[in-house]
């Protein structure tokens, strides 16, 4: 689905989104309730590289320091993390991890992100991005995938022909909207163009939580089964040592 498709869905009253430096996109959409809410993105499938990602933090920043406490739509067609020499040395692990932690810091400062994939996104520019909003929504063209299993095989020196077996039964090897679902990364599907600005107007109108619920969701849809109950026991002996 292209940006030129997918912003009128969701802002049918307007909007000012348009391109920023480094294959990015910026401006305000305004709502069906009569508010607005601050738009950022990557756009045209571009790889993110060192330029945007530093553009969206300070973008994202921005946003944070906000006292109005707007909403923010993250919109990314992507590729996946800029594959350069260039990027690598210049420590693209850091500023995809800021980008990240600037996207958790506007949502406590009390920001909801709802991020909405609309083209391919992978790795860590998947992670960094639309990953770490408060709700992640795919629409048609989306194709998320934290690592394809040909680089699972690289890594973890299994057969491809093992591993595609295993992703038949286990969601978290397998990549696709279907496997990111029912691990709970993919809160909901998007397909009907002319539901988008209602679905997204009651996103925002959810209490906002700074509880991760991507674990809660995986266990109920059985992609993710022990997860949350590990996190849950994780933060129970934390506290248990924090009191002693």
């Amino acid at each position: 689905m292209t940006r030129d498709d997918l912003l009128p869905a969701l802002f049918p009253a307007g909007h000012d989104v348009g391109p920023g430096p480094h294959d990015t996109i910026a401006g305000t959409g305004r709502l069906a309730d009569g508010g607005e809410a601050v738009v950022l993105g990557i756009a045209g499938g571009a790889p993110l590289g060192i330029e945007t990602a530093i553009v969206l933090a300070a973008q994202v920043l921005a946003l944070a320091g906000r006292r109005d406490q707007a909403p923010l739509v993250l919109l990314v067609d992507t590729a996946s993390q800029r594959m350069a020499r260039r990027d690598e040395l210049l420590g693209l692990n850091e500023y995809l991890a800021h980008l990240a932690k600037c996207l958790h810091l506007a949502g406590t400062n009390g920001h909801r992100s709802i991020g909405i994939l609309h083209g391919p996104a992978a790795a860590g520019a998947f992670i960094a991005t639309v990953l770490a909003t408060d709700i992640l929504v795919a629409v048609p063209g989306a194709e998320p995938s934290v690592m394809d299993l040909p680089s699972i095989a690289r890594v973890t020196k299994l057969d491809l022909e093992t591993l595609q077996r295993m992703a038949g039964s286990t969601p978290i090897f397998a990549p696709g909207i279907e496997a990111l679902t029912r691990t709970g990364a993919v809160a909901q599907n998007w397909t009907d163009r002319a539901e988008f600005a209602r679905r997204l107007q009651e996103l925002l109108h959810q209490p906002a939580s700074l509880a991760d619920e991507r674990g809660r969701l995986g266990a109920e849809r059985g992609g993710r089964q022990a997860a949350a109950r590990i996190a849950a026991m994780v933060q129970e002996q934390a506290l248990c040592h924090a009191r002693t």
